[in-house]
Protein backbone atom coordinates (compact mmCIF):
# COMPACT_ATOMS: atom_id res chain seq x y z
CA UNK A 1 0.00 0.00 0.00
CA UNK A 2 1.33 3.53 -1.18
CA UNK A 3 0.33 6.31 0.80
CA UNK A 4 1.05 10.05 0.48
CA UNK A 5 1.05 13.26 2.36
CA UNK A 6 -0.57 16.30 0.66
CA UNK A 7 0.58 19.09 2.68
CA UNK A 8 -0.02 22.17 0.17
CA UNK A 9 -1.22 25.13 1.51
CA UNK A 10 -3.02 27.49 -1.22
CA UNK A 11 -5.05 30.72 -0.93
CA UNK A 12 -8.64 30.37 -2.73
CA UNK A 13 -9.74 33.70 -3.94
CA UNK A 14 -13.07 33.94 -5.80
CA UNK A 15 -12.91 36.88 -8.59
CA UNK A 16 -15.95 38.85 -10.09
CA UNK A 17 -15.08 40.15 -13.44
CA UNK A 18 -17.16 43.56 -13.65
CA UNK A 19 -15.42 44.17 -17.20
CA UNK A 20 -16.32 42.54 -20.06
CA UNK A 21 -14.54 40.03 -22.07
CA UNK A 22 -12.42 40.07 -19.20
CA UNK A 23 -12.97 36.04 -18.06
CA UNK A 24 -13.07 35.22 -21.89
CA UNK A 25 -9.62 36.93 -22.68
CA UNK A 26 -8.34 34.97 -19.75
CA UNK A 27 -9.89 32.01 -20.89
CA UNK A 28 -8.81 32.03 -24.35
CA UNK A 29 -5.37 33.14 -22.89
CA UNK A 30 -4.78 29.88 -20.68
CA UNK A 31 -5.93 27.85 -23.49
CA UNK A 32 -3.38 29.23 -25.73
CA UNK A 33 -0.86 28.34 -23.60
CA UNK A 34 -2.24 25.17 -22.30
CA UNK A 35 -2.61 26.41 -18.95
CA UNK A 36 -5.55 26.26 -16.18
CA UNK A 37 -7.58 29.64 -15.89
CA UNK A 38 -6.50 29.44 -12.22
CA UNK A 39 -2.71 29.03 -12.85
CA UNK A 40 -2.64 31.85 -15.42
CA UNK A 41 -4.50 33.93 -13.73
CA UNK A 42 -2.77 33.39 -10.52
CA UNK A 43 0.96 34.38 -13.13
CA UNK A 44 -0.88 37.11 -14.50
CA UNK A 45 -1.79 38.72 -11.24
CA UNK A 46 1.25 38.11 -9.97
CA UNK A 47 3.36 39.73 -13.12
CA UNK A 48 0.70 42.47 -12.64
CA UNK A 49 1.94 42.78 -9.04
CA UNK A 50 5.56 42.83 -9.83
CA UNK A 51 5.33 45.21 -12.63
CA UNK A 52 3.15 47.77 -10.69
CA UNK A 53 6.00 47.77 -7.89
CA UNK A 54 8.98 47.74 -10.27
CA UNK A 55 8.28 50.20 -12.94
CA UNK A 56 9.91 49.44 -16.28
CA UNK A 57 10.26 45.30 -15.16
CA UNK A 58 7.95 43.55 -17.48
CA UNK A 59 7.74 39.69 -18.37
CA UNK A 60 8.63 38.07 -21.77
CA UNK A 61 8.11 34.46 -23.02
CA UNK A 62 11.36 32.88 -24.25
CA UNK A 63 13.03 29.47 -25.24
CA UNK A 64 13.55 29.02 -21.24
CA UNK A 65 10.31 30.15 -20.24
CA UNK A 66 8.99 33.12 -19.40
CA UNK A 67 11.39 36.34 -17.11
CA UNK A 68 11.65 39.46 -16.14
CA UNK A 69 13.24 41.81 -18.49
CA UNK A 70 13.40 45.64 -18.79
CA UNK A 71 10.72 46.89 -20.93
CA UNK A 72 13.40 48.23 -23.56
CA UNK A 73 16.49 46.15 -22.04
CA UNK A 74 18.02 43.20 -21.69
CA UNK A 75 16.64 40.40 -19.22
CA UNK A 76 17.00 41.14 -15.36
CA UNK A 77 19.04 38.28 -15.12
CA UNK A 78 21.28 39.29 -17.76
CA UNK A 79 21.96 42.54 -15.98
CA UNK A 80 22.72 41.53 -12.41
CA UNK A 81 26.07 39.39 -13.19
CA UNK A 82 27.68 42.61 -14.10
CA UNK A 83 25.87 45.02 -11.62
CA UNK A 84 27.30 42.44 -8.95
CA UNK A 85 30.77 41.70 -10.20
CA UNK A 86 31.73 45.27 -10.26
CA UNK A 87 33.40 47.40 -6.88
CA UNK A 88 32.35 50.23 -5.47
CA UNK A 89 29.08 51.44 -3.62
CA UNK A 90 25.60 50.30 -5.15
CA UNK A 91 25.15 53.85 -6.95
CA UNK A 92 28.99 53.58 -8.69
CA UNK A 93 27.93 49.78 -9.73
CA UNK A 94 25.01 51.22 -10.78
CA UNK A 95 26.68 53.59 -13.10
CA UNK A 96 29.17 51.68 -14.54
CA UNK A 97 26.53 49.07 -15.33
CA UNK A 98 24.08 51.65 -16.93
CA UNK A 99 27.39 53.08 -19.44
CA UNK A 100 28.64 49.43 -20.17
CA UNK A 101 25.00 48.04 -21.11
CA UNK A 102 24.13 51.08 -22.67
CA UNK A 103 21.04 50.98 -19.98
CA UNK A 104 19.67 54.34 -18.34
CA UNK A 105 20.88 54.82 -14.44
CA UNK A 106 17.23 54.77 -14.03
CA UNK A 107 17.02 51.17 -15.73
CA UNK A 108 19.72 49.72 -13.77
CA UNK A 109 18.54 51.01 -10.50
CA UNK A 110 14.71 48.87 -11.28
CA UNK A 111 16.96 45.57 -11.72
CA UNK A 112 18.79 46.46 -8.77
CA UNK A 113 15.55 46.67 -6.78
CA UNK A 114 13.84 43.46 -8.67
CA UNK A 115 16.46 41.61 -8.01
CA UNK A 116 16.78 42.35 -3.96
CA UNK A 117 13.18 41.04 -3.51
CA UNK A 118 13.26 38.18 -6.24
CA UNK A 119 16.93 37.17 -5.18
CA UNK A 120 16.73 33.56 -5.37
CA UNK A 121 14.45 33.63 -8.87
CA UNK A 122 16.49 35.36 -10.59
CA UNK A 123 20.01 34.03 -8.63
CA UNK A 124 18.34 30.28 -10.33
CA UNK A 125 18.27 31.89 -13.86
CA UNK A 126 22.05 32.52 -13.76
CA UNK A 127 22.85 29.37 -12.29
CA UNK A 128 21.02 27.66 -15.74
CA UNK A 129 22.22 30.16 -17.97
CA UNK A 130 25.91 29.01 -16.85
CA UNK A 131 24.79 25.60 -17.03
CA UNK A 132 23.79 25.78 -20.65
CA UNK A 133 26.61 28.14 -21.70
CA UNK A 134 29.19 25.17 -20.56
CA UNK A 135 27.71 22.43 -22.13
CA UNK A 136 27.24 24.30 -25.05
CA UNK A 137 31.21 25.58 -24.78
CA UNK A 138 32.04 21.76 -24.26
CA UNK A 139 29.91 20.49 -28.04
CA UNK A 140 31.49 23.88 -29.77
CA UNK A 141 35.13 22.61 -27.98
CA UNK A 142 34.43 18.82 -28.94
CA UNK A 143 32.92 19.41 -32.76
CA UNK A 144 36.22 21.37 -33.56
CA UNK A 145 38.49 19.12 -32.19
CA UNK A 146 36.83 15.91 -34.28
CA UNK A 147 36.71 18.15 -37.18
CA UNK A 148 40.12 19.97 -37.19
CA UNK A 149 42.30 17.06 -35.66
Amino acid sequence: MVTADYSVTMTVLSIRFKRPGVYERLKRGAAQRAESISSAGERLIDEGLRMDAYPGIVFRDGPAGRRAALDTGPDVWQVVPLLRGLEGSLEERIAETAEQLWLTERQVRAVSRYYAEFTDEIDAMIVENEEIADRELAAWENERKLLTG
